[in-house]
């Protein structure tokens, strides 16, 4: 056994490099990770499950080739959302429907993962079947908030971004539909990207053709965003709407930082309104931005016909996929799934023609506005962590919410746009919590976007003081 916890300080990058050297070994690796995880996991609860056998195995494998046959990522560790079926790996979805349920196939996305070099040791926590900013479930509990115990590490991917933060994880791959990548990553002070639907691909699935929902790269920083995004894009088959992967990797764009000439910043998309504190670090990052020569406009951009639109098409989802769960095992569903699914089998035609009409609109909007400009800025939550008692946001900035999902706007009125976005951290709170904004780019632009956030995120430099509590 070689353990070596200065390696958790280390960038995924740099990790990737020492496998390449072979100055460590994948063993290394998950030695170090399982010391890590006895050591922070009984207070967070970021990675329930663990499979270490089977990563020691896959380690072995990888280790009888060449190190240039071994793949983009080399032996890298990653953590798979708890939504994503791992052969032989207890895959629950966070829910009691699911509780013994162990695939015996991988997910097409983790074997792409795995052929790239990936080896998976642990599942990430996540709520009941994703659905919430809140990662909490009747099998696994409570995914704490390494920064402050006491408070939430968002969702749905918040096992993801609690594992980074803690150090249990160097990258960690999660998804994202109504922020489920974006608000854990403002929460925990990680980075967390939502490409272009197709650009990381999943299979099998109800709806094969499905835009709502895509899979993500998360990690401390944009580098290692883009390195885990190279090993996750490209075509799957099985995934009809699959995107070939870029002649120039993802991550040569995040070593050749390029700050954007001209940034939208918007306090809330008219869709929102983030509470003072959290309104007013994003504001000093602006500001910080001019001072390094890039133009900064307020944008009056609006987006609150989101709202509806994303309820609709989110119901449809719910229903395309839960129906017939709701049908044998509703006793055991938390209510807010059952909300979901029966929200979805209720809706008429005309309201789903009105929310695609709706959701076409939203995107020429904002493909317009960034025909103007290089990328657009806004918060990536309106609310800091909150109590981890609690089981939602009803209420923020004096406005309350009328479904458990709404104080989410801000994330998923992105959504519906299509764009690709990602979340980086921007400044702390007087209490000690992150804080994050959302840089959203072109259509299909994942490259110039990562390219941006890497200069942006140099500008801000420090932002943390201190270190996690659970560390």
């Amino acid at each position: 056994m070689s353990i070596d916890l200065s390696l958790i300080e280390c960038s995924a990058a740099d990790i990737v490099e020492l496998l390449r050297e072979q100055q460590v070994s994948p063993h290394d690796l998950l030695d170090t990770l399982a010391a890590q995880i006895e050591r922070v996991e009984p207070r967070v609860n970021a990675l329930p499950t663990l499979c270490f056998e089977r990563a020691y195995a896959h380690a072995d494998a990888l280790l009888k080739k060449s190190v240039e046959e071994r793949g983009l990522l080399c032996g890298l560790p990653v953590p798979i959302k708890d939504l994503t079926d791992v052969a032989g790996v207890r895959t629950t979805r966070g829910s009691l429907v699911y509780r013994d349920r162990v695939p015996d196939t991988s997910d097409a996305g983790v074997t792409h993962l795995e052929a790239h070099g990936a080896v998976v040791y642990a599942k990430s926590n996540t709520p009941e079947f994703g659905s919430g900013g809140h990662t909490y479930n009747s099998v696994f509990g409570i995914t704490r908030n390494p920064w402050d115990l006491s408070r939430s590490a968002g969702g749905s991917s918040g096992g993801a971004a609690a594992a980074l933060a803690s150090g249990t994880a160097w990258v960690a791959q999660g998804s994202d539909l109504a922020g489920s990548l974006r608000t854990p990553s403002a929460f925990c002070g990680v980075v967390g990207m939502r490409p272009t639907s197709g650009r990381v691909s999943y299979a099998p699935a109800a709806d094969p053709y499905g835009t709502l929902s895509v899979n993500g790269p998360m990690a401390r920083n944009v580098t290692d965003t883009a390195l885990l995004l190279d090993a996750m894009c490209g075509e799957v088959a099985g995934a009809p709407l699959s995107i070939a992967e870029p002649v120039t990797p993802f991550l040569a764009h995040a070593r050749s930082p390029r700050a954007p000439a001209r940034v939208a910043f918007s306090a809330g998309l008219g869709i929102a309104t983030a509470e003072p504190e959290i309104l007013a670090i994003c504001r000093r990052t602006m500001d910080r931005l001019a001072v390094n020569g890039i133009g900064v406009d307020e944008s009056d951009i609006d987006l609150s016909a989101a709202t509806q639109a994303f309820h609709t098409l989110r119901g449809i989802s719910y229903a395309t996929n839960y129906e017939d769960v709701l049908a044998q095992h509703r006793d055991v569903l938390n209510p807010n799934v059952i909300w979901n699914i029966e929200f979805g089998l209720q809706l008429d035609n005309r309201a789903m023609r009105s929310a695609h009409r709706t959701r076409a609109e939203l995107f020429y909007r904002m493909n317009a506005l960034l025909q103007c400009y290089d990328v657009l800025i806004c918060p990536a939550s309106i609310v800091l962590p909150f109590p981890v008692e609690a089981r939602d946001v009803r209420e923020a900035a004096g406005k309350h919410f009328d479904t458990y999902i709404d104080w989410l706007a801000i994330t998923y009125a992105l959504t519906m746009t299509g764009m690709p976005v990602i979340a980086i951290p921007c400044g702390m709170s007087a209490s000690g919590l992150p804080v994050g904004i959302q840089i959203v780019g072109r259509a299909r632009g994942e490259a110039a976007l990562l390219s941006a956030a890497r200069a942006i995120e140099e500008i801000i430099g420090a932002w943390a003081t201190g270190k996690p509590q659970a560390i």
